[in-house]
């Protein structure tokens, strides 16, 4: 067999994949996984041969992608505000639109001290990412899988991140009466997609947990929970924040003014969609 250079690979391999918008960028985020290397080592070493094993290892990469296997899962991890994510099946990939959630967290909570909940953690990223940035805080993430819970808990152990716990809860059932009242604010990335949306059929979706994606009420019922059962965890003029779907912010923002919230404002994502919409509670 003629051996096969990082250039010839990376060409041959993106060619492959028809259905992704990112085929080059796919291909040399697995090929640099297999080999240990940084992404720019392919522009310094066009020309270095592959081992017939690691090219064996990249292979079976590209065949879970080209079958539409989202690369995080391909991976095991994903990069959510410059910091690395381990991910799994059991919990939604942190996507970069996410970040303007956590963005606006940062914006609007002024304590030096603040306390915050970040309901539906999932991989840990929103109470991580924030927890890493405000070393004083203290966080708490909440998620109904057990699975997802532990994944949190990996991924706090691996970035060292010491003012943050986990706990598994439907919402704040289960959340200890000593943070009633203390909250400067909670913060969610809920469900929140119609079950008859048909973008549920299409591209990374198809591989994550539908109890992530899918919410009843058009997609609106765990934001209605949500604004009621945060109340009594809320303080005085703290803040509730959620993401949302990007036709769902006024359906999100009545649903703030009927639950007795004020100064509801809602933000656009970096692609310039309507993303994430918060409010605050006397």
């Amino acid at each position: 067999m003629s051996k096969l250079t990082l250039a010839s690979v990376l060409k041959s391999s993106s060619e492959q994949l028809l259905q992704s918008d990112s085929a080059l960028l796919d291909v040399q985020i697995m090929l640099a996984d297999v080999l240990a290397v940084n992404r720019s080592y392919f522009y310094t070493w066009p020309e270095k041969v592959i081992e017939p094993e690691q090219l064996h290892q990249f292979e079976r990469l590209l065949t879970r992608r080209i079958n539409g296997e989202p690369i995080a899962y391909i991976i095991g991890y994903q990069e959510f505000w410059s910091l690395n994510f381990k991910v799994s099946p059991a919990t939604l990939i942190p996507r970069a639109d996410t970040e303007t959630l956590v963005e606006a967290v940062l914006d609007n909570i002024t304590q030096t001290n603040a306390k915050g909940i970040d309901l539906g953690t999932g991989t840990g990223a929103i109470a991580l990412s924030l927890a890493h940035e405000m070393k004083q805080w203290s966080l708490l993430g909440i998620d109904y899988s057990h699975d997802a819970v532990s994944l949190a808990k990996e991924n706090q152990q691996s970035l060292s991140i010491n003012n943050t716990q986990f706990i598994q809860s439907s919402w704040l059932e289960n959340v200890d009466e000593s943070w009633i009242g203390q909250c400067d604010f909670i913060v969610s990335n809920p469900p929140y997609i119609d079950k008859n949306d048909p973008h549920l059929s299409q591209g990374d979706v198809r591989f994550e947990p539908a109890s992530a994606l899918i919410a009843d009420n058009n997609g609106l019922q765990d934001y209605i929970d949500i604004m009621s059962s945060a109340k009594p965890f809320l303080k005085s003029n703290a803040y509730l924040l959620f993401e949302h779907g990007f036709e769902q912010a006024k359906a999100v923002a009545a649903l703030f003014e009927s639950h007795g919230y004020f100064n509801i404002i809602t933000l656009q994502d970096i692609s310039g969609n309507d993303r994430v919409t918060f409010a605050q509670y006397l």
